[in-house]
């Protein structure tokens, strides 16, 4: 039997089903009591859920008209009302009379970059007003965008969004949301952030202007695995807007531009302006690596076993989230706590000299000379940067355990990406040698940046199956001669501290 025309908590009538989805519909409704339309969010009938499951449900569609009706803004939809029918917990909202960018995008293909900048804008109003308020969205994508009348954009479906301060209403390890639109940190495990929406606004961007998402696959498993791991290929109908495209699909949430520089390239892109320029000269939103744009970022390759087993499991995780059942692993270091082979024999270093000072990385086992100044703008789970104040001068220490066959083949992986994410690279010299009575490996070479060409040096050695250790240096190609130095003084300068 049809539900249009019943009436729901005494003043709600259903008058026509407007939107249909794997939980719910959305129907248009007559307040009577107010005598206006609006939309009503109802459930689907839930059998196969136990009774807990239905109480976790019912308590996040309670939470997303909290967490939406935190929020007042233009671009986000207004919810009026809560209502209960027959145990069911319904959301009354603003009924916008309007088409998604997700059906705009079936009918049309692609979109313009001044118009996707444009509902871009509206995007990221929307989320600055979210994040303000403490609230995460956690599901931004084309099916969550309304365009309205009078160019109105207008963020919806606050149903999975959370609360800085929220318990969470999800299984140990479970991860809800919609897989092409997760960033990077999420198919790992890890805890979201208001860089986490900001990376779907991107994913949902690059749709718009190539007409699919960024990391499209064949199965989920691939699409997860593309989204950890591969880099991103590069857009080709973006125009003004490619260079924040590629800042907001960046792996590292701290490297992503931030809500504000977003809007503001957004605005220059909407008008066609370059953004590439505004990118450049804005800071990270934290400490991190020299962005990518600005000089060459050490791509290590995948020789590192417990990081790609790592990278499968939450591949495998991010592959059930399609089928309703994520359990997505976080980034542990499954080696704590273990003794580690040596890799170096014992080594007495020279005094430090003048202008450095040393510093010691506990995790790996190693201490080295460091420029008075340069602090740490880069950490990872297998690697530590240093660099001076304008963030183009740096030197990481890398460590791979266990190590492959030989530093050289390592090389050679992180060459292959290397090519595919800069349009010149040029090899110096790649050899074998040796370093300390260990196998190593000294790899020289040259990228393109926008701004600019770098040069870098990379020195890697260890035995197969120890610890593989990698010293590199990457600085301004016009500059190599003034910062070559700082690396003979740190590989000098560099001892094993523990084995």
């Amino acid at each position: 039997m049809s539900d249009e025309g019943r009436l729901i908590g005494g003043r709600y009538r259903l008058t026509e089903q407007i939107g249909r989805g794997g939980m719910g519909t959305v129907w248009r409704v007559q307040d009577e009591v107010l005598g206006r339309q609006v939309a009503l969010k109802r459930l689907h009938s839930q059998p196969q859920l136990s009774d807990a499951d239905l109480a976790t449900l019912y308590e996040r569609m309670r939470r997303e008209a909290r967490s939406a009706a935190c929020i007042v803004h233009p671009n986000v939809v207004v919810v009026h009302d809560v209502v209960d029918d027959s145990g069911q917990p319904c959301i009354v909202m603003e009924y916008v009379p309007a088409v998604t960018l997700g059906d705009l995008l079936k009918e049309k293909g692609t979109l313009p970059p001044e118009e996707a900048a444009r509902i871009g804008l509206g995007m990221v109003a929307a989320l600055r007003a979210a994040h303000a308020a403490g609230v995460l969205h956690r599901d931004v994508k084309p099916g969550n965008v309304m365009l309205g009348a009078e160019g109105r954009v207008v963020l919806t479906d606050f149903g999975i969004a959370m609360t800085a301060d929220a318990s969470t209403l999800t299984k140990t390890g479970e991860t809800v949301g919609s897989l092409p639109y997760m960033a990077p940190e999420r198919i790992r495990g890890q805890k979201p952030g208001p860089a986490s929406d900001l990376w779907a606004l991107g994913a949902t961007l690059y749709q718009a202007v190539e007409g699919r998402p960024p990391f499209h696959r064949d199965t989920a498993m691939e699409v997860a695995y593309a989204i950890a791991v591969d880099p991103l290929e590069p857009v080709k109908r973006a125009g003004p807007l490619a260079p924040l495209i590629e800042s907001l699909l960046l792996k590292d949430p701290d490297q992503r531009p931030s809500a504000e520089l977003t809007e503001q390239a957004l605005r220059a892109a909407r008008s066609g302006g370059s953004t590439e320029v505004l990118l450049q000269a804005a800071p990270a939103q934290t400490a991190g690596p020299v962005r990518p744009d600005e000089g060459p970022e050490r791509r290590r390759g995948r020789k590192k076993r417990r990081v790609v087993l790592t990278a499968v499991v939450a591949v495998a995780a991010a592959a059930a989230a399609v089928t309703g059942a994520i359990h997505a692993t976080s980034d542990r270091d499954t080696d704590a706590g273990k003794s580690r082979p040596s890799t170096a024999p014992s080594y007495t270093p020279p005094p430090v000299p003048k202008g450095f000072h040393k510093v010691t990385e506990k995790k790996f086992d190693a201490s080295f000379p460091v420029p008075d100044g340069w602090k740490v703008i880069d950490r990872t789970s297998d690697s530590v940067t240093y660099g001076d104040k304008s963030r183009r001068v740096g030197i990481t220490l890398g460590m791979v355990h266990p190590a492959g066959s030989h530093p050289v083949a390592h090389f050679k992986d992180i060459e292959a990406n290397t090519k595919k994410n800069y349009s010149v690279y040029r090899r110096l010299r790649m050899q074998k040698t040796t370093f300390r009575e260990q196998p190593a490996a000294i790899w020289e070479f040259t990228v393109q940046g926008r701004a600019r060409t770098y040069r870098a040096i990379d020195l890697g050695f260890g035995r197969a199956g120890g610890r593989e250790y990698d010293l590199y240096l990457s600085a301004p190609n016009a500059q190599w001669d003034t910062h070559r130095p700082v690396f003979d003084t740190f590989r000098d300068g560099f001892a094993v501290t523990d084995h």
